[in-house]
């Protein structure tokens, strides 16, 4: 994607153009190359290509260099060029593939660009039209698409491909999309940063891409720099990806990509919706099998299956790191063709592996696990899966230990539930806390309590008291994140929240605000105009008791530790005190960790109303 900033340009020189002209007609210019990936396949479909000035030059970067051609009105010129530098060095490295083209739709429109831009020159450089994909881009706006698409209309008769870059962005909108019908897409890196925690952005690309499957149009995801990242577009359906995560832009472009990229590899956080309980690891799953490495062959490996019937498939792991998964299926099929031992018996294993193994961490959690396989489509083409530490090879684990560990745990899980809420128990909150303590995660526990809700259920009677209780169940479920956080509910008026959402503090005080709106329409009307309930405590003394409100104590640690889930639980138990201390809608925090200890006060006034 080359940039158009005009707003960061060099300041005005009169030596500019004179700049600009050196750089041109010397062909003082470099073209470096970026890999696009398929996403499923992890191959390399094409490279685009990216311009660069020279080092010594404040026209270095193409934001400088190509506001330069703008200012001085040789914008068609400077693009002209570019395209002549891509296409000898695409030719001379002899890259496999595609090559994406970056061209400015203002820039196409003008009379004298197609002069030289012909079969001709891509003949001369042994390039074919097919090889090449138009990349439009649009920084500035493009009013005539008649006069557009008749301008396009050579270049795809000859067989050049259009691609729209930085769907979302500017001027780059559907508009364009439905009058010049590309047939590839890219979004804009701005919404595949940070999609993997990010809903809308989410919903936006998934939205995309059934509109791209449904008219023939294949997408680009720009600006993949993480393995998260990468994970979502392609759950997303994305068909290719391009970013950091592959490789840099280079003058010199890697060929091909290394298969460890694409391995399904999540330590992912567990995942809960607010019912669900605390997961095992798949540590326990691990089964020790022998394993070979990728230049063993093939024979060798049909020999090794032949000693030990009971295996579906054995791991490739070369220096402890694995590289693949070849299954019983595979190999003895070929061995069992004519002249199959004497044509492939020689060849390595690597030739006939899957490259692609569901490769998972040992701290993950079964039910995610479970989650993974069934929404990526394993259990019906994979029997085994590899189980790491920290990338190395451990283990491997069967689909019909996992299905039978996870019916277990549900079970188990199912005996543990509070009967009002279904939320987890007291059981399931401990596990979930020795969960995180093993793993070093940081993470915050929050013990919500009510106040004078002893009052309200002996005047108002056991019933309604059940009903406020199942309000802040609910209200809990909805301020956590299903995708981090935790609810627990360990008995009466009692509940726990085990957050692992960083915005922690913004979530309770929502869940504070929202039971104080909630609690007074659980009030008949004359007690609710009294703000509270006046009655007689035990003695048959007179008493005052205000409307029910929250007390949370809060415990964070923020690095790794050697507390155990009982004295966390201890400890939050004690901030929950310290909270009712305070009148009114309140939190009090503690934090624990190797920072030392923080006590934070916040409370509403004594009309239960949150400050």
């Amino acid at each position: 994607m080359q940039t158009l900033a005009l707003q960061i340009a060099p300041p005005e020189s009169d030596d500019l153009n004179s700049l600009l002209d050196g750089l041109i007609h010397a062909r003082r210019l470099s073209s470096w190359l970026q890999p696009i990936v398929n996403i499923k396949k992890g191959t390399i479909i094409g490279y685009e290509a990216l311009i660069r000035g020279p080092a010594d030059s404040p026209l270095q970067t193409p934001v400088h260099l190509f506001d330069a051609a703008h200012r001085c009105g040789r914008l068609a010129e400077l693009e002209l060029v570019c395209l002549e530098v891509h296409m000898r060095r695409f030719s001379r490295l002899k890259l496999p593939g595609r090559l994406f083209l970056n061209l400015n739709a203002v820039t196409m429109l003008q009379a004298d660009f197609p002069s030289r831009f012909t079969r001709r020159f891509l003949h001369k450089l042994g390039l074919r039209p097919e090889q090449v994909v138009i990349e439009l881009t649009e920084h500035l706006p493009v009013e005539n698409y008649d006069a557009l698409r008749e301008v396009l209309a050579p270049y795809r008769r000859m067989g050049f491909s259009l691609a729209l870059d930085d769907l979302g962005t500017a001027y780059a909108g559907l508009r364009v999309w439905s009058e010049l019908r590309p047939e590839f897409i890219k979004f804009d890196k701005h919404f595949i940063h940070g999609i993997n925690d990010d809903s809308f952005k989410k919903h936006f690309v998934d939205s995309l891409q059934n509109i791209a499957h449904g008219v023939g149009c294949q997408t680009i995801a720009e600006g993949i720099e993480t393995r998260l990242e990468y994970q979502t577009v392609q759950s997303l359906g994305v068909n290719l990806g391009q970013g950091y995560y592959f490789a840099r832009p280079a003058a010199d472009p890697p060929r091909e990509i290394s298969p460890k990229l694409f391995f399904i590899h999540k330590c992912g956080e567990y995942r809960n919706n607010g019912v669900s309980q605390r997961s095992e690891t798949i540590s326990g799953l691990i089964s020790v099998l022998p394993t070979v490495h990728s230049r063993m062959r093939l024979s060798a490996v049909g020999e090794l299956l032949e000693k030990n019937p009971e295996l579906w498939s054995i791991p490739v792991v070369d220096q402890d790191q694995p590289v693949g998964i070849v299954s019983r299926h595979t190999v003895m099929n070929v061995l069992a063709q004519m002249y199959g031992r004497d044509l492939h018996g020689r060849s390595p294993i690597s030739e006939f592996m899957d490259t692609r193994p569901l490769v998972v961490d040992k701290m993950m959690p079964v039910e995610e696990l479970s989650q993974i396989i069934t929404e990526s489509g394993h259990l019906a083409r994979r029997q085994d899966f590899i189980i790491t530490d920290e990338g190395r090879y451990l283990g491997a684990g069967t689909i019909t230990d996992l299905l039978r560990k996870v019916t277990d745990l549900q079970i188990r899980n199912a005996r543990y539930a509070n009967p009002l809420t279904l939320l987890p128990g007291n059981v399931p909150i401990s596990e979930r806390i020795e969960l995180l303590v093993e793993t070093g995660r940081p993470f915050t526990v929050c013990y919500f309590d009510m106040d004078h809700f002893k009052a309200y259920n002996d005047f108002y009677s056991y019933d309604r008291g059940d009903m406020v209780i199942q309000l802040l169940g609910k209200i809990l479920v909805n301020a956590a994140d299903p995708e981090k956080d935790f609810v627990g509910h360990i008995g009466g008026d009692d509940f726990l929240v085990i957050f692992q959402s960083e915005d922690w503090r913004r979530r309770c005080e929502a869940v504070l605000e929202c039971f104080a709106g909630e609690i007074p329409g659980f009030y008949d009307e004359e007690q609710r105009q009294a703000f509270g309930i006046a009655t007689k405590d035990r003695r048959e003394v007179d008493a005052f008791y205000p409307l029910i409100s929250l007390s949370v104590g809060v415990v964070s640690l923020t690095h790794d530790t050697s507390y155990s889930p009982s004295e966390i639980a201890a400890m939050a138990a004690e901030a929950k005190k310290q909270a009712k201390k305070i009148p009114g809608n309140s939190l009090f925090q503690e934090r624990r960790g190797f920072g030392g200890r923080q006590t934070i006060h916040s409370a509403s006034g004594p009309e239960t109303r949150l400050l």
